[in-house]
């Protein structure tokens, strides 16, 4: 193998990816992943600390974006509008990957330490707007029931989007879904 091979990140993805769906996360192993690449094991952790890292690599990217937007709104919106804009603009980062985001979803589905690391993956991305929001100036409790809502949104959302035939829009998806939970708390 030589000693730089374009796209190893893109291609360890695609690989372990693959294996996943094929015979499980529990039963693929880094080196049938970096074989599967036509790497090696030192270029599969020079790229990722674990396998399950291939799942959850995007999570500080779309938590960043998140706090990034949420800052960016204007200081007049109200806390779920402004979680709502910050949903909005993640919503940009699964566009054309909607067969990736239904296969990796299905993995995690499958397994029950990947579930449990994808639950912590959204505390910490409540707990990143929440924070974010109380910089704004929002009181508690409304930071952390805007933050929580938003998580709610964005994972109704998703199980919805995942399931759906991938020809829907995200964005408006999360603005349908925005709009049941606001009926839904005004008593209708």
């Amino acid at each position: 193998m030589s000693r730089w091979e374009p796209n190893a990140r893109g291609r360890l993805e695609q690989a372990a990816m693959e294996l996943y769906s094929e015979h499980g996360f529990e039963q693929t192993t880094v080196t049938e992943i970096a074989r599967r690449a036509g790497l090696t094991e030192r270029t599969f952790f020079r790229h990722f600390s674990d396998k399950r890292e291939v799942l959850f690599a995007g999570s500080s990217t779309l938590q960043d974006l998140l706090v990034d937007t949420l800052a960016g709104v204007p200081g007049s919106a109200a806390p779920i509008d402004a979680v709502a804009a910050a949903l909005d603009a993640a919503a940009t980062v699964f566009r054309d990957r909607h067969e990736q985001a239904r296969q990796r979803q299905k993995i995690i589905n499958a397994n029950a330490e990947l579930q449990e690391r994808e639950l912590i993956k959204l505390a910490r991305l409540s707990a990143a707007i929440s924070e974010t929001l109380r910089r704004r100036g929002v009181a508690e409790p409304a930071a952390s029931l805007a933050a929580e809502a938003g998580i709610a949104v964005f994972k109704v959302t998703f199980e919805r989007w995942i399931d759906g035939p991938g020809s829907r829009d995200m964005s408006q998806l999360i603005r349908e879904v925005l709009d049941e939970l606001k009926a839904v708390t005004a008593g209708g």
